[in-house]
């Protein structure tokens, strides 16, 4: 995220000393993008940041994949994932339940109430999108407080944990995160930024409207466990191992530079809308290597005389589309079952549109109060173990009305 910032103690220059009260070099650290080609941002530790002194093997949530054959679209219901008081047991990161993958994303779903261990992912950047709940997510770069319809953009190797602050006494008010994982970077549309990084005037949302940490979280800690998932042997080519670091991964009293974690809400998104029905890439928020992610937001609609507000057929020639229903009403898809928690899975090569009856029912509407999370890929996506759990079995025949048995 090519926008600047400087958050607790750093010397005037980079890559020059800067010394502890008692005297001593803090250790400076690169973390950045591309090798030493694209952003980047400098870390000041007390201690060293490389530094191990024991390390074993992470077994990952199940990681298997099984291809969408025959090919149809699918209806899954993640609020069936995690059943009655289950979320006490589970954190946001050991608990993710793998919902569709493929080799450039995967997208998970976790209930949960504890907090996280230390976590740092390796493949790639992470967009963690908060459906329900609050929490604290501590990271080397410091410290945001996220909640309802935040998007969490994580760097690829960033140490952070997740901490729970939502859950009432009674447990009812548990952290629902959906997690969308690149094997690549994650950041706004090229589209949107000049050519040094800032947002343009036609982006549906600015530097303004992005939360980064204000200030460090120096931590103290010895033989601290750190989980890295990473590159590996294992289903979807990843592994998994726990690092253990003598001092603490949050020892970090200064940086500045242009990449860090960061929050954007849902709601500070500004949609575009036009007389007739605008196509999905107006709904753009972030992108990554071989995908998009889009928003549908309370908005005004198509305001031509004549205009039909819900979407028209249309094949997904080059893509599969993933819709994760989070709030509100949604006009094309009412008599399909979907509701809030539903992903609607659209793969490539199948045509669809509103259900029977969503085109007339939608005839004259000036509004629609909907939110919902889209993920586009341009390779297949098969289904994680959640997927296969979740599937209601019936949604591809949601639009005859019969299935094959009949």
């Amino acid at each position: 995220m090519a926008f600047y910032r400087q958050v607790g103690s750093v010397p005037p220059k980079r890559h020059t000393q800067h010394r502890r009260p008692d005297g001593g070099l803090y250790s400076e650290e690169l973390v950045g993008e591309e090798g030493f080609s694209s952003d980047s941002s400098l870390l000041y530790h007390s201690g060293i940041p490389s530094a191990l002194v024991d390390a074993r093997p992470w077994e990952l949530p199940d990681q298997t994949l099984t291809p969408n054959a025959p090919l149809v679209p699918r209806h899954l219901k993640l609020h069936d994932l995690f059943p009655g008081e289950e979320h006490k047991a589970t954190d946001a990161v050991t608990g993710r339940r793998l919902v569709l993958g493929n080799a450039d994303v995967r997208i998970s779903y976790a209930v949960s109430s504890l907090t996280s261990p230390y976590y740092r992912n390796a493949t790639g950047d992470e967009c963690v999108y908060v459906e329900r709940g609050s929490a604290v997510l501590e990271t080397s770069f410091g410290a945001l407080e996220v909640g309802q319809g935040d998007y969490v953009v994580i760097p690829r190797t960033v140490t952070h944990r997740w901490v729970p602050t939502g859950t009432s006494a009674s447990g009812t008010d548990p952290l629902r995160t959906y997690a969308i994982e690149a094997n690549s970077h994650i950041a706004p549309p090229k589209r949107y930024l000049s050519k040094y990084g800032q947002f343009l005037e036609h982006a549906p949302f600015c530097e303004r409207d992005l939360r980064g940490p204000t200030e460090p979280l120096v931590a103290e800690g010895t033989d601290v466990e750190v989980y890295v998932k990473h590159r590996g042997n294992g289903p979807g080519g990843l592994a998994g191992t726990v690092h253990v670091t003598p001092e603490h991964p949050f020892d970090v009293v200064g940086w500045d530079g242009c990449l860090y974690p960061y929050a954007f809400n849902i709601a500070d998104y500004e949609p575009i809308t036009g007389r007739v029905h605008q196509p999905p890439p107006v709904h753009q928020v972030f992108e990554g290597a071989n995908f998009v992610i889009c928003n549908f937001v309370p908005r005004k609609v198509d305001y031509h005389p004549l205009a039909v507000p819900v979407p028209y057929y249309h094949s997904n020639v080059d893509s599969d589309e993933i819709m994760f229903y989070v709030d509100g009403d949604y006009e094309a898809r009412k008599g399909s079952g979907i509701g809030k928690g539903s992903i609607s899975v659209h793969p490539g090569g199948h045509s669809h549109g509103p259900q029977p009856g969503a085109v007339e029912r939608s005839l004259g509407a000036e509004y629609f109060d909907e939110t919902a999370v889209m993920v586009d890929t341009f390779r297949p996506l098969d289904l994680g173990e959640a997927g296969v759990a979740s599937d209601d079995g019936k949604y591809a025949w949601s639009w005859s009305g019969r299935g094959p048995s009949a």
